[in-house]
């Protein structure tokens, strides 16, 4: 995970430049009868200090001890034990065997039971290097040669640490190359204690993220091999250059609930926005009915009015009137000239009319002329009478 190991761009990490890496490492302890008490404590103490400046862990360096002799004895495997304190006590109740020293036995069964998956070892899709330090002070009774090739052929990283009388050409035989750096001799064992220091560096990761000279635009994340890789922020994919970032098109995902328009951000987020006509809800998702002008499924001729969210009508351009349809438009001339016309024909219908009833009435008048003449001479000749 990115929180073990990350740096940004111009952050150092307070572990510095310098962590130990993980290991799967095995101690393999000489216990002969040469070996005093005295001596042999001082051998655990070595031990000791350098599980100190180990990350001790299942996801970090585990560690077991072999103790051998004429025998060999795995005091504890790599799954044993968790934590710095613990470890360090199982070391603490080591107790010598006895006489004789099975250096390649011990190499063996350091290969064949200790560095297992069921022991605890790592496999090798983990990129978890083995590491075996030899720890004596003579010269091995049986075979070292051929088993220490089959250990370093195996994928096994062999140190050799001699003491006193510890033989150097078996030493070289056992380590692997190159062998000035595998290879360690120490005069007594009341100074055996200061070759912590030395695995200590041996076993140091260099941190390249704290370095700054990675180049991730980003995140740069250790790897537990030893190198890093450069990862991005949320809302950005990594390059093809492996190093710069870019902002995801999270518009493309499909998955941003948008309902009409969403538009991607420069941070490597998103928005969403409405069509026109349409303004954005509290939920920053959906839209809801602004303008049904916007809309344009009006039918206006010329202009829409909005009335608010849900209703409109329809207005014409300078010179024109609404027809009766309310949507469309008619040039006002136009109108006037079918106004005009109209009148027209009106005015010829009503004086046709007025003159049938003038003709009508004419005739209606002589007719009571006639009758009021009449009227007269009879009521003249009944005076006479």
């Amino acid at each position: 995970a990115p929180a073990s190991g990350a740096s940004e761009p111009g952050r150092v990490s307070g572990a510095g430049v310098c962590k130990s890496r993980p290991l799967d490492l095995v101690f393999l302890i000489d216990s002969s009868r040469s070996v005093r008490p005295l001596e042999f404590t001082k051998v655990k103490t070595f031990v000791s200090r350098i599980i100190d400046t180990l990350n001790i862990g299942p996801a970090d360096t585990r560690v077991a001890v072999v103790n051998y002799a004429s025998t060999v004895k795995i005091e504890f495997q790599l799954q044993a034990y968790t934590d710095k304190q613990s470890l360090k006590q199982a070391v603490g109740r080591i107790t010598p065997l006895s006489t004789g020293t099975m250096s390649g036995l011990a190499i063996q069964t350091a290969m064949d039971e200790v560095f297992t998956v069921e022991a605890g070892a790592r496999g090798p899709s983990s990129n978890i290097p083995k590491v075996a330090i030899i720890v004596t002070d003579g010269r091995p009774q049986d075979q070292v040669n051929e088993v220490a090739a089959r250990a370093r052929a195996s994928g096994i990283e062999l140190y050799a640490v001699g003491v006193d009388r510890a033989d150097m050409e078996s030493l070289k035989m056992m380590a692997s190359e190159p062998l000035e750096e595998h290879v360690f001799y120490v005069e007594t064992y009341g100074v055996i204690e200061k070759l912590s220091s030395r695995f200590q560096e041996t076993f140091c990761a260099l941190d390249k993220c704290a370095l700054n000279t990675h180049g991730c635009e980003h995140i740069c994340v250790n790897d537990r091999s030893g190198s890093y890789h450069c990862e991005c922020y949320e809302g950005y994919t990594l390059n093809e250059d492996r190093k710069t970032c870019s902002a995801q098109d999270k518009c493309a995902l499909g998955t941003h609930g948008c309902q009409h328009i969403c538009v991607n951000d420069r941070t490597g987020s998103y928005h969403c926005e409405c069509y026109d006509g349409y303004t954005l809800n509290a939920d920053k998702k959906t839209c809801s009915v602004r303008d049904k002008c916007a809309l344009g499924s009006h039918g206006c001729q010329h202009i829409c009015v909005s009335d608010g969210a849900a209703s409109y009508h329809c207005d014409c351009y300078p010179g024109y009137t609404l027809n009766e349809d309310k949507k469309t438009c008619s040039a006002i001339e136009e109108a006037r000239r079918l106004v005009s016309t109209e009148d027209v024909c009106g005015c010829e219908a009503t004086l046709a009319f007025q003159e049938k009833v003038s003709s009508s009435l004419q005739r209606l008048n002589t007719k009571l002329d006639g009758i009021l003449e009449k009227l007269q001479v009879n009521e003249y000749g009944q005076i006479h009478r």
